[in-house]
């Protein structure tokens, strides 16, 4: 799978970029609302590949089953009507109207097109977002079994909705597009804390989610903060909890252009947009990050920062 670059009033919104599903049978990329756009766009005049949009409609006036019923027909399938009702675990919705669903029912259930699609790859905008519990590990069982014979991308703007099935998981942002390196907590959490105790140069920065290890390459990361006890780790407007103190971290992100602006405060230099000053002795930074950050400047560190800045 491949898309082009797109360039917005000369700035590069999207860059080249090519997947290799073959060996990635389920990929998640985190991204915001206008690159999903862009990225689905691309893919439209392609007989290869189903879209599915969050905004996609569904016929409401009809039954649960007379929707699977008339799905089969047009796809020409085999299947028995009661057994992919068994299947969905749509047994006690089978004779409800559409537009009587409850609404993660509903998305649920429209979301189920995807079985029926001929195409060899799947495309879904936020498949997850509208889902509560019960629908998410429907849903996901389906789309593991499905991906057993079908390439399926997930675009997303969420981190645990991607995680939910994508075992590989790229960022695309203002930085550009990369993989994000995630792993089991009970099997690597111990040798990525032994490995980074090993390194004196250190190339990841590991955090912690649910239950997975996170590790970001330091450019990757806007700022880092303390905040009642927790150091979290922010990365395009998510936190990611992190078991190092500041010191630590800052130490180790010491040449990777990182600056403790603050006692609580760790920020990127190459994110800062602009130095804010609110009274003589008051200051703040501004970051150039998907969601607009401001953080605390210390008066302290105003003369050492323009040292770094070069201003």
């Amino acid at each position: 799978m491949q898309f082009e670059p797109i360039y917005t009033h000369g700035k590069l919104t999207i860059p080249k970029i090519e997947l290799n599903l073959d060996s990635n049978p389920l990929v998640g990329i985190i991204t915001d609302l206008k690159r999903k756009q862009l990225l689905m766009d691309q893919l439209v005049d392609h007989t290869q590949y189903h879209l599915f949009r969050v905004q996609q409609g569904e016929y409401m006036n009809l039954r649960v089953e007379e929707l699977i019923t008339f799905l089969i027909r047009v796809t020409k399938r085999t299947d028995r009507v009661a057994t992919l009702i068994d299947y969905f675990a749509l047994q006690g919705e089978r004779n409800v109207k559409m537009k009587h669903l409850s609404p993660s029912r509903r998305m649920y259930v429209t979301l189920l097109r995807v079985f029926f699609a001929y195409q060899p790859t799947l495309v879904l905008e936020e498949p997850y977002f509208y889902l509560e519990e019960e629908d998410r590990r429907h849903f996901k069982q389906i789309l593991d079994d499905l991906s057993k014979g079908k390439q399926i991308l997930i675009l997303t703007s969420n981190l645990e909705d991607a995680m939910i099935s994508c075992d590989t998981i790229y960022r695309l942002n203002e930085a550009g597009f990369h993989p994000l390196d995630i792993r089991d907590t009970e099997v690597d959490e111990q040798g990525v804390q032994e490995q980074d105790q090993a390194n004196i140069k250190l190339q990841k920065i590991y955090t912690k989610k649910n239950d997975k290890v996170i590790l970001f390459n330091p450019p990757e990361i806007d700022y880092i903060e303390s905040l009642n006890g927790s150091i979290l780790v922010h990365v395009g407007g998510e936190s990611f909890a992190c078991a190092l103190t500041l010191t630590e971290l800052e130490q180790r992100l010491l040449n990777f252009g990182f600056f403790r602006c603050h006692r609580s405060y760790i920020v990127n230099l190459q994110k800062v947009r602009e130095i804010i000053t609110w009274t003589k002795n008051s200051y703040s930074l501004r970051l150039n990050t998907g969601k607009d950050a401001v953080v605390p400047l210390s008066r302290s560190k105003l003369q050492e920062l323009k040292v770094h800045l070069n201003i």
